[in-house]
């Protein structure tokens, strides 16, 4: 198991879609840090909290973008993938229908 918290291995705004967006865009994030660690290990947590917020661009590039653009089936996020956000756990359940309404 491997953990990332964004706001400290990320960025604490985490903004934009597309690379072109920015440096902390969400398929910044989805590529570079999240695909790998999830490549490499069985469980990935993910900690949302202590960042500015997130918007719904960024968080359906990062984590539906795995799924649209076939890199991971949705089974197998559901049994890799954890996530924390005592901040706004309903943001939890948005990343959940962006990753399994995803078209890959």
């Amino acid at each position: 198991m491997t953990k990332i918290t964004i706001a400290k291995d990320f960025s604490e705004y985490p903004a934009g879609r597309y690379r072109d967006d920015g440096d902390f865009s969400g398929e910044v994030f989805r590529d570079d840090l999240l695909e790998p660690r999830l490549r490499e290990f069985d469980l990935v947590e993910v900690d949302l909290d202590g960042s500015m917020g997130y918007g719904s661009s960024f968080l359906e590039e990062a984590f539906g973008g795995l799924v649209r653009l076939k890199k991971f089936t949705k089974d197998a996020l559901h049994k890799k993938l954890r996530f924390i956000y005592k901040e706004d756990p309903f943001v939890i359940d948005e990343i959940w229908t962006y990753i399994d309404s995803a078209h890959g």
